[in-house]
């Protein structure tokens, strides 16, 4: 099986290649140290034939972070399996990257074997998701969150400038985003709240704390 290791610390690229060299089944036919380095790199190896089978990648990195990486990967490359390995598991990121196409999320203190289980897992097509990743999965399937815990983090910034008398247009200035983009995860803020309107959301804003009353008036 080929591997590409993309991962901004090369002490964590090269303890992965010795391991996976060592068992034997696995090739690390490349390594690259952010997202847009392992896209040039992937773009390469497929003038040649060369592509791998699974990318092994962190999300926190410069330049382009894991979750845009994934999205990239899975949409140029569809037959290039990506298996996300990082520290980070808030649900936000684990939702990002599953939607973008990853086909296993890990966290850093798996076991070295349950690293080569999701390498497997995702050859044959399917998921393989840390154990504490699939049971918040599963508690969200079980029990919806609601409220507040229902935004996610860009969603509850939106809230808070909804509640600051932004337009969807300063609000999308404020966050560096399109204006559609804006407008959309506002409509998600109302939705996820039950909400009919921005007052209703500035009103909520306030009630939960995320910003002063003056700041609504």
């Amino acid at each position: 099986m080929r591997v590409m290791i993309v991962d901004d610390h090369a002490v964590v690229r090269r303890g992965i290649r010795a391991y996976l060299e060592v068992l034997g089944e696995f090739e690390v036919a490349a390594e690259a140290a952010d997202g847009q380095q392992a896209l040039d790199r992937l773009r390469e190896m497929s003038l040649h034939g060369q592509l791998p089978d699974v990318v092994l990648v962190d999300l926190l990195m410069p330049r382009m972070d894991g979750v845009a990486a994934t999205a990239h990967i899975t949409r140029a490359h569809p037959d290039v399996k990506v298996v996300v390995l990082t520290s980070f598991g808030e649900m936000e990121r684990v939702h990002a990257a599953l939607s973008g196409g990853a086909s296993g999320y890990l966290l850093k203190d798996a076991e070295p074997d349950e690293v080569v289980a999701a390498l497997r897992v995702a050859t044959r097509g399917d998921v393989f998701l840390h154990p504490s990743v699939a049971r918040r999965l599963t508690q969200e399937v079980v029990s919806p969150p609601t409220g507040l815990s229902a935004l996610t983090g860009r969603e509850r910034d939106v809230l808070i400038l909804v509640a600051q008398g932004r337009s969807n247009q300063e609000i999308a200035d404020a966050l560096v985003i399109s204006e559609r983009t804006a407008r959309t995860h506002v409509s998600n803020v109302l939705r996820k709240l039950q909400l009919t309107s921005r007052t209703q959301a500035a009103l909520v804003a306030v009630r939960e704390g995320l910003v002063p009353q003056q700041n609504t008036a």
